[in-house]
């Protein structure tokens, strides 16, 4: 006999969801730190890439995946305990290197309490920061073998695609697993990826998932609601894990200043609602460039920009001196291109 397809309403499927996500954070088993070799995850079917499951199979099968997922990297998730502070991390080496958030690993050469999800307490050392990033590295001063997570690549990750948010809200706590949230990528960006997952005080540096398993991000902050929360793209870490690894403090947060920490690039504006001009610094690159307060900055060197962080990435990467290209929406509906060399900060 065929089996039935029933059709998901929305408020169906919110009730499904929210009841399929309760019953992960309470049935995930406690991980004990055994097996060392790179968790596996089978990968996730290609009808999981659908933004909405269609009817109960769909969902069904969402279910099952994430399961396996946390199953699987659940050991190499763990609780981080810096100067009296709480945070989360997750093992991506065998040897026992942590990827965190900057704010969680804090100054390098700090003395850290890593505690597995079994209750296993261990030291370790806090290593590099980039707070250009909000990235943090902290590396467990036993050596042996760790159970330890595979990084993705942040970079293929698509709006819509769903994801997997692990962490220790509240900090680490006996008899409580790593807590499990499902949900989808809502925006991408060099130094950014935005999720509906919901984050709370404690998850900060706990990893994002894909559904094969990948650690994709790691939470860096809450948004403006619990469901807009923004983690750092794990790419970041590749690109800088040399520097991390070293014990290197790189750049200021958000792009401010460049990865190689050379003077920060000036251009004289700030901002209000989004990416429109609240406010042009006298005698500043902009205000010679013939910027207007409540231009809206559309695209930056030919790259389109909708966001704050992503023009602030953008200008990350230049240097007192390079001539940038901006294109400036006026609220007459002009629109300008405007060239502007920059400045450096005082």
């Amino acid at each position: 006999m065929p089996r039935c397809h029933t059709p998901l309403t929305g408020h169906a499927l919110r009730r499904l969801l929210g009841a399929f996500v309760l019953a992960l954070v309470l049935t995930v088993l406690p991980a004990a730190n055994a097996d060392t070799r790179a968790i596996s995850v089978p990968p996730a079917p290609a009808a999981l890439n659908q933004r909405v499951p269609e009817n109960v199979d769909d969902l069904r099968n969402l279910e099952k995946q994430v399961k396996t997922v946390v199953e699987k990297v659940t050991p190499a998730v763990v609780g981080l305990e810096i100067k009296g502070s709480s945070g989360s991390g997750v093992i991506v080496s065998e040897d026992g290197y942590i990827i965190t958030a900057g704010h969680v690993s804090n100054t390098p050469g700090l003395d850290v309490t890593v505690i597995f999800p079994d209750g296993t307490r261990k030291k370790g050392k806090s290593l590099g920061m980039s707070k250009y990033m909000d990235s943090g590295m902290v590396k467990l001063n036993d050596e042996g073998k760790y159970p330890y997570c595979e990084m993705g690549s942040s970079a293929d990750l698509k709006k819509g695609q769903w994801v997997i948010s692990i962490g220790h809200p509240g900090g680490f706590k006996k008899g409580r697993t790593p807590v499990v949230r499902l949900g989808r990528i809502q925006e991408l960006a060099e130094t950014l990826i935005r999720t509906d997952c919901t984050l709370v005080g404690g998850d900060s540096g706990g990893p994002l998932f894909d559904l094969d398993g990948k650690v994709v991000g790691i939470h860096s902050r809450i948004g403006a609601t619990i469901a807009t929360n923004i983690h750092v793209p794990v790419d970041t870490y590749r690109d800088t894990w040399d520097r991390l690894a070293k014990g290197d403090v790189i750049g200021t947060r958000l792009g401010v200043k460049p990865p190689d920490d050379t003077p920060a690039a000036y251009l004289g504006l700030t901002f209000g609602d989004k990416t429109q001009i609240d406010k042009i610094d006298d005698d500043s690159p902009a205000a010679k460039a013939g910027f207007k307060v409540k231009d809206v900055v559309t695209a930056f060197d030919g790259s389109k920009i909708e966001t704050l962080e992503e023009l602030k990435a953008k200008l990350g990467k230049k240097k007192p001196g390079d001539e940038v290209t901006l294109e400036v929406r006026r609220g007459d509906g002009e629109t300008l291109n405007l060239k502007v060399k920059l400045g450096k900060r005082g």
